[in-house]
């Protein structure tokens, strides 16, 4: 029998791409069985926006703000109520690259039995790079030509890009659970990676299957020439969730082996790239708040 897929898309404020998105996932050649969207503003057009859609949808408004965490936390859960085999998950603000990607996807879980399985997630306005550069050790790959080791490679395996399309059995979230509310953003997929990797099950990357999403490498700054590199969102709320979350993550068990590379790269780009010890003590502040669990939002976030 073919597994019942529910696509989950979680949105805030972000109509016109939302829109975008949900007409390539409501044309693939293998139909999810039902999409679920989480709204993270109880919008009105976007309750409209799914209700017109021509497959079986369900509309999940939030009036509390849960975040790309809570959001795709509620849809999860919702997801594997209605009994679905395969939970599908992306953003508001990237799409499939074309009406084949779930099958493909379907059909590279089946033939390596994996438990979870991404697309190559690529630029939006230039699809021969990645979305986001990807880390093999010290060594930054931002180039999709740049993932495959062999000739007729269709799998990279351990890494994965969890909230861009990626395919989900419903099993897999038994065992891993659903993303951490507390997170709220930023580093929420990274903690659910962290748990897929210690879980021991096969997944990875299917690397004939594209996912599109604006270019997110705009972050990472390069250092000591270019040899690494280290995370400053210009965003000063962007940086209160990285920093906070990362002192968390690096906290956690299957991430403690980076601590000394975070302290390495973040002291030599506050104090030497940027000459700005303050930037280096709020760092510090952030990293701690998040070693401690102290998991509270900044002031007049809604």
């Amino acid at each position: 029998m073919t597994p019942g897929v529910c696509a989950v898309v979680v949105t805030h404020r972000r109509h016109d791409e939302l829109a975008k998105s949900l007409d390539v996932l409501t044309t693939q050649s293998r139909l999810p069985d039902q999409l679920i969207v989480v709204d993270n503003d109880d919008d009105d057009r976007v309750r409209e926006l799914v209700g017109a859609q021509p497959i079986p949808t369900t509309y999940l408004p939030s009036r509390r703000n849960l975040g790309g965490a809570g959001g795709f936390a509620l849809g999860i859960l919702h997801a594997l109520a209605l009994g679905a085999d395969w939970v599908w998950l992306a953003d508001d603000d990237g799409h499939p690259q074309d009406s084949q990607v779930l099958a493909t996807l379907l059909a590279c879980a089946e033939k390596h039995r994996l438990a979870a399985v991404s697309p190559v997630v690529c630029n939006l306005d230039d699809p021969r790079r990645l979305a986001f550069p990807l880390r093999r050790g010290l060594v930054w790959r931002r180039l999709v030509g740049e993932l495959r080791t062999a000739e007729g490679q269709d799998l990279l395996p351990g890494i994965a890009s969890l909230f861009n399309g990626a395919l989900f059995a419903a099993s897999t979230f038994e065992s891993i659970g659903v993303p951490d509310l507390r997170l709220f953003v930023r580093g929420d997929e990274v903690e659910l990676h962290r748990r897929l990797v210690r879980s021991g099950m096969a997944f990875g990357t299917c690397l004939t299957a594209v996912y599109l999403h604006p270019c997110g490498s705009a972050e990472f700054k390069p250092i000591l020439a270019g040899r690494m590199h280290t995370q400053y969102p210009d965003d000063p709320t962007k940086r209160y969730f990285t920093y906070r979350n990362r002192g968390y993550l690096l906290s956690q068990p299957g991430l403690r082996k980076l601590l000394v590379q975070e302290w390495v790269r973040f002291g030599w780009f506050f104090l030497v790239s940027r000459r700005d010890p303050q930037g280096l003590l709020e760092w510090l502040r952030l990293r701690r708040m998040g070693r401690r669990e102290r998991f509270g939002r900044p002031e007049n976030r809604s």
